[in-house]
């Protein structure tokens, strides 16, 4: 069982979070998520699924700076090969 990080009050974003979807739908996708797990074979780098308000899966990843702080670095329309992680 993934265990389950903090609320992350602070979200800091790279540029390249915003080359397929809008700040608005990332923040909804990231508080309102179905998965939320480590990237595999990678350090501090973690994985988000969640839909955007219009009900689009979005993959979301991001660093953890602190307990209550994010980076965002990327997100898109959710690929095909994460949909595995939403059974587990």
């Amino acid at each position: 069982m993934i265990k389950k990080r903090g609320m992350f009050e602070n979200i800091e974003f790279n540029k390249s979070a915003f080359r397929h979807v809008d700040e608005e739908d990332i923040r909804w996708a990231f508080f309102h998520y179905l998965y939320d797990g480590p990237m595999e074979d990678m350090k501090n780098k973690f994985i988000r699924l969640g839909f955007d308000r219009a009900g689009n899966l979005l993959e979301i990843m991001y660093n953890e700076i602190d307990e209550h702080s994010v980076n965002i670095f990327h997100a898109m329309k959710c690929q095909p090969v994460y949909y595995s992680l939403l059974n587990g």
